[in-house]
């Protein structure tokens, strides 16, 4: 048995405990996660007091989840003070770290994505937008919670949409510059890896539902749910995508000396043209790994370590049908209230991961915008899908909603 610390107290966070909980490891949570406390030990301490915890601990690993820890370098921090952690490095994590970084290197290494331009300056980005076609997609270069891409359907929304980002910094400092890119037409999925060096091995294919309600209308989110298999995605696709963007991107990195460990999640539009790239996360989706982790039947902590030492992996997955949807607090992914109680929890039979909750006094209470997410199995989409539905209804909250057609694209 080891001992294992996760950075982060989200549902991703909960997912990849639950995972090492259930392999016999002994949990340790930095942050706090009602469902986590159920099993694991939850802390509360700085970002500085880290290595101290693990060498006082005795932590065997340290698993990242968020990538606000990654971009920042806690990963060098650790490794500099001699603590096995998993995930890339500073230097690795630009990657996600800048939108204007990710599209310049696939520009330099021929990777298929969309045609883009970079803005640092609002009048150049507004006399650009005039001559563009719409929709367009307008990305604030840094990290912004999943939540710093935007769709503009004509130009008029296009302006107030870049003074929201540049001139009334909406997502603070990742908005100074932008990313204003092609609006690419197909169907969307998210592949991710993991990825050592020049080693590429392609975990299960999930498809995340972006917009806050049904039929893709809305906001983008952090993402309202996911489901696999994916029927419409060919694994000769999968292959396009490995070959073409994975593998090109991988050793792209090496190149630019930033060579990657860890999950690579590239975000991908199968067009008319073929795969091509919207964007890459430096780990583990949200919320697509909730039902990739329930899918995977590998050692989640032997991976990880082969991969931090270099080594071939062993990966395994079980072959149901498997289906989350997200709960989330009304108001978002915009203005929201917290600490509404949440009943009902104990009577539902499926995986519930805990994404934005709070313990009241024994109370469980609404805490953030994507608050639960109920993930479902079954020998097929449909059942799973049924499965997730019936287990929602017996949740009681006066501040929730969610999407009810998760999956539904799986089934036409």
């Amino acid at each position: 048995m080891a001992r294992v610390l996760i950075l982060g107290n989200g549902g991703r966070e909960h997912a990849i405990s639950y995972k090492l909980f259930n392999e016999g490891h002994e949990i340790f949570m930095l942050g706090l996660n009602p469902g986590v406390a159920k099993f694991g030990t939850c802390i509360e301490i700085c970002e500085n007091q880290i290595a101290e915890f693990c060498k006082n601990n005795m932590i065997d690993l340290v698993f990242v989840g968020p990538e606000k820890y990654l971009v920042d370098g806690i990963v060098d921090k650790l490794e500099n003070e001699g603590i096995r952690v998993f995930g890339p490095n500073k230097r690795a994590a630009i990657l996600e770290g800048s939108k204007s970084f990710s599209k310049n290197l696939m520009k330099k290494y021929n990777i298929p994505t969309a045609s883009y331009e970079v803005f640092e300056e609002f009048e150049t980005a507004k006399e650009y937008l005039k001559n563009s076609n719409f929709p367009i997609v307008i990305k604030a270069d840094g990290i912004a919670a999943g939540k710093g891409v935007i769709i503009a359907e004509s130009y008029e929304t296009s302006i107030s949409d870049l003074e929201e980002i540049m001139i009334n910094n909406k997502f603070n400092a990742a908005g100074k510059k932008v990313v204003i890119e092609e609006f690419l037409i197909g169907e969307e999925f998210s592949l991710m890896c993991f990825v050592s060096g020049n080693k590429v091995y392609p975990m299960k294919i999930a498809q995340d539902h972006k917009r806050a309600f049904d039929n893709d209308e809305g906001l983008n989110t952090g993402g309202m749910g996911a489901y696999l298999p994916i029927k419409h995605i060919t694994e000769e696709d999968v292959k396009e995508a490995v070959d073409n963007i994975i593998i090109p991107t991988a050793n792209a990195m090496i190149l630019e000396n930033r060579e990657f460990k860890g999950v690579l999640f590239a975000g991908l539009m199968k067009t008319k043209d073929g795969i091509k790239t919207i964007e890459y996360n430096v780990r583990f989706g949200d919320p697509e790994s909730e039902i990739i982790l329930q899918s995977m039947t590998s050692s989640l902590y032997d991976i990880a370590n082969d991969i931090i030492d270099g080594n071939e992996i062993d990966l395994r997955w079980n072959e149901e049908s498997h289906v989350g949807v997200v709960l989330a607090s009304k108001g978002y992914p915009e203005d929201y209230k917290n600490g509404y109680e949440i009943l009902g929890l104990e009577k539902v039979k499926s995986q519930i991961f805990h994404m934005g909750t709070k313990d009241l006094n024994g109370k469980i209470v609404t805490n953030g915008g994507r608050v639960l997410i109920v993930c479902a199995s079954a020998h097929t989409l449909e059942k799973a899908i049924e499965k997730a539905y019936k287990d929602i209804e017996k949740i009681e909250c006066d501040n929730l909603y969610y999407r009810k057609d998760i999956g539904h694209l799986s089934l036409k």
